[in-house]
């Protein structure tokens, strides 16, 4: 039984023998083992608190006691980063203590939602969360458009408390990556690096200058088994900082309270009529479009900013080498 893993079982002592006394000293090793067994154990839950299972998964090894540093594996994965909008600012009004337990509560609300849809967070970078997908980009969405409601339901207990309401912004891509271990024989820690991660990052960015929720790539857009489940619009043709690759970016609208949704839908056929008359040099047409958008949602970032572009264009005049992507200098 004990060679089986039962270290609960216990030997009967009848008598105070020669016997027995073994039998004293058998119970008290099986005690002992099943105490180092347990020990074992807790060690092992607690290493995954601070490596994904699913890290181990795709580099095919039982524990943490089989990684060796330089392991490593190729493979396609969706890539989501999030952070807290003003975090700088709102940190400034909070002590030590408070930034910690503001994180943490915000964390352990978004979390599970991220494990919820197949994903696993890689890491936390102070209030950003880097998160990899690694089965169908479509987890990713329903993940991001979930962690938006969270928030807004987390927003409910804050304001009742005197606190300030939080929002988040969440880019996602789609691309090959490397999965492994990096460091030295003392001190090494599990990472993804690609082209891939730095490109969602940057896409994470966007979101600020576009005042979106969520924006994901061509890559990740096209990657869905079916697009029209979500609310979405074409946003615009990028080339971020430190990229050669043009890319299109939309915006996934799912996850903002319904009336400002609601505004979005309803001006997305104009949106992106604005945005064809923009890409054909047509910008007086464009200029209308997304006037007219921004009167029926005056919160519409982006469509203030084509306004801004479409009269510069009028104005200023456009190169012979315009071809309507943005190029964008800051990260």
């Amino acid at each position: 039984i004990i060679g089986l893993g039962n270290y609960e079982h216990r030997i009967a002592i009848p008598v105070r023998d020669e016997i027995g006394t073994l039998a004293i000293a058998f119970n008290e090793m099986t005690a002992k083992i099943q105490g180092s067994d347990k020990l074992k154990n807790d060690y092992m839950v607690a290493y995954n608190r601070f490596v994904p299972q699913e890290f181990l998964k795709f580099l095919k090894k039982d524990s943490i006691l089989d990684i060796r540093l330089g392991d490593q594996v190729q493979t396609e994965m969706t890539v989501l980063f999030s952070d807290i909008r003003s975090f700088t600012n709102l940190s400034e009004t909070m002590t030590p203590k408070e930034n910690f337990d503001f994180l943490n509560s915000y964390l352990e609300r978004v979390g599970p939602v991220i494990r919820k849809h197949n994903g696993f967070i890689d890491k936390y970078i102070g209030d950003a969360i880097m998160a990899l997908f690694p089965y169908e980009p479509e987890d990713s969405i329903r993940a991001c458009v979930e962690m938006h409601k969270v928030i807004q339901i987390y927003n409910v207990k804050r304001i009742g408390h005197g606190y300030k309401p939080i929002k988040i912004g969440v880019g996602i891509h789609t691309g090959n990556l490397m999965l492994g271990t990096i460091g030295e024989n003392q001190r090494m820690d599990g990472t993804v690096i690609a082209d891939a991660v730095n490109l969602a990052s940057r896409i994470e960015g966007l979101t600020k200058i576009y005042g979106a929720s969520t924006i994901i790539s061509e890559r990740t857009f096209f990657g869905l088994s079916d697009p029209d489940r979500y609310h979405y619009r074409l946003l615009d043709n990028v080339q971020v900082k430190g990229k050669k690759e043009v890319i299109s970016i939309f915006e996934i609208l799912d996850g903002i309270s319904e009336d400002i949704l609601e505004k979005y839908i309803n001006t997305k056929a104009e949106f992106e009529m604005g945005i064809f008359a923009y890409q054909s040099k047509d910008f007086k047409q464009s200029l209308e479009n997304f006037k007219s958008v921004l009167i029926k949602n005056p919160s519409d970032v982006a469509a203030q900013k084509y306004i801004d572009r479409c009269k510069q264009a009028i104005e200023f005049g456009i190169s012979e080498s315009w071809d309507g992507v943005e190029r964008l200098s800051s990260k």
